[in-house]
Order: structure tokens, then C-alpha cells, then sequence
């Protein structure tokens, strides 16, 4: 396949778009006309329905297999112009080995990749999906989880600088409880748990896919164009609410007053 030589259409390599958020992101793009590149460790359901869809099954961990993935879907598709990653460590065996080369070496490997291929003059952004567990601590996850986004946060603010000269912009973006399309039955069959995430979050819903997918979309718009090193929550406005306060509502107690 030639590269599409239409002027609206861009080329995105998504890392880790074969289920979950970054799947919705996958289609939100196909849906566009985009040309979209996506890595994994397996096919997605989508790979025989759309002709602009390049798909690269590898390991993140081997960068020489990377660098040459990268060349191919360039020849193939074009230069990428956006460079997003939704990856996690999903495998059971050495946490912190596993999560330290799938979110932090993986992600090294592609942008290196794609270094050279970037030009001045192009609408360019890397955006990669962040988390709370860089500035929380989330019991429900390993500490190899919080450290490797931790050091992701950094990583992009790294490559905003050094990058910058080359018209790539990077950001991360840190979205709390998200439904995803696999999760979904999990939160329609616990009303309960919806019913709290709803009272206590200002905007009242939980987060979706497709607000993460919208949020992507947006910073590799030209309507970012001067949007670079940030970190944008996406929660609903639940990590602005205090601690104690969160607590005296669930407690029933919003209106008591203390003595303090």
C-alpha cells in the first residue's frame, strides 16, 4: 500500500490500540480518514475492515524489532505524524521488570524510532496516557505501576524540550476510572458502585473511552498547537475534592460542624 496522499489525512501510530481505550481511539481515528498504525501484541477485531489500518504485532521490550516495525509502517503509510501510547503491563510474572520495558523502554523504543522522521512545518504531537499513580498512591496497583508512570510523566516532559525544535508537541493525559467497552457489563451489573463514582465526581458520570479518545484527538489537533509538556486530568473534577471533605460527605456528616 502507498502512503494516502489525501491533505486532510495524518498519520497516527497508536501503541497499545487493540482493545480498551485505546481501541476507541482507533476507530474515533479510522472513522476521521486517518491512516493509523497499530501496536500490540495481537490483532484487533477491526484488522480486516478498514484499508487504512496497519497493524504491527511485536514486543516492546525488543527495540531493534521496534526501530524496524517503525521503518516499515512509515514506508508503508508515511512518516508518522502523531504518536500515541495507551500500553500497561498486563503479564503476571516480574511486575517491575515487566511494567519498566512496556511503558517506559517501549515507549523510549518508538519515539527513537521516529525521531528522525520528524520535520519542522508538520502538524506533530506525542500524547501518552498517563495516570493518578503519579501523584497518588493507588492501592489497588503494584508500585511498579506508580513508578512507571511517574517516570512516563517525565519522559514526555523530556521529549517536549528536546523535541520541540522539530515542531513535535507531547503531553500526557491522566484519565481516573474509565468504561471501557470490556468493563462495561461490570459497571451496568454494580449500581451501586456507579451510583457512588456518581456522587462523588462534580460532574456527576463516570469517564468513558471515548472522553479519552476526544481528549487525544484534541492534542493532536493544530488547535494544541502551542499545548506542550502539560498534564491533562481527565476525572470529572474528583481529584479537586478534599480528602476530609469526601470523607464527611460518605460519613453523612457534610453539614456537622467540627471543632478544629
Amino acid at each position: 500500500m502507498q502512503p494516502s496522499n489525501s491533505a486532510d489525512s495524518e498519520h497516527f501510530v497508536v501503541v497499545g490500540g487493540t482493545t480498551g481505550a485505546g481501541r476507541a481511539l482507533v476507530r474515533r481515528l479510522l472513522g476521521a480518514g486517518q491512516r493509523v498504525t497499530v501496536v500490540g501484541r495481537r490483532q484487533p477485531p477491526e484488522a480486516e475492515k478498514w484499508k487504512e489500518l496497519n497493524v504491527v504485532v511485536l514486543d516492546l521490550s525488543e527495540e531493534a524489532a521496534v526501530k524496524g516495525a517503525i521503518e516499515r509502517a512509515a514506508e508503508r503509510m508515511g512518516a508518522p505524524n502523531h504518536l500515541v501510547f495507551y500500553q500497561r503491563y498486563r503479564g503476571s510474572d516480574d511486575q517491575w521488570k515487566g511494567e519498566w520495558e512496556t511503558t517506559l523502554t517501549g515507549t523510549k523504543a518508538v519515539i527513537a524510532a521516529c525521531a528522525g522522521m520528524f520535520k519542522p512545518g508538520r502538524n506533530q504531537a506525542i500524547v501518552a496516557i498517563g495516570s493518578g499513580a503519579s501523584r497518588f498512591v493507588l492501592e489497588e496497583q503494584p508500585v511498579s505501576y506508580h513508578v512507571a508512570k511517574a517516570g512516563l510523566l517525565q519522559m514526555i516532559r523530556y521529549y517536549a524540550v528536546t523535541l520541540g525544535p522539530t515542531g513535535v508537541r507531547a503531553n500526557v493525559i491522566s484519565p481516573d476510572t474509565v468504561i471501557k467497552e470490556e468493563s462495561r457489563q461490570v459497571y451496568e451489573n454494580n449500581e451501586a458502585l456507579v451510583s457512588l463514582y456518581k456522587d462523588i465526581t462534580p460532574l456527576g458520570r463516570l469517564g468513558t473511552s471515548e472522553d479519552v479518545a476526544a481528549a487525544v484527538t484534541f492534542l493532536c489537533s493544530n488547535e494544541a498547537c502551542f499545548i506542550t509538556g502539560q498534564d491533562l486530568v481527565i476525572d470529572g473534577g474528583i481529584s479537586l475534592v478534599g480528602q476530609v471533605a469526601l470523607a464527611r460527605k460518605l460519613a453523612g456528616m457534610r453539614d456537622v460542624k467540627l471543632n478544629r
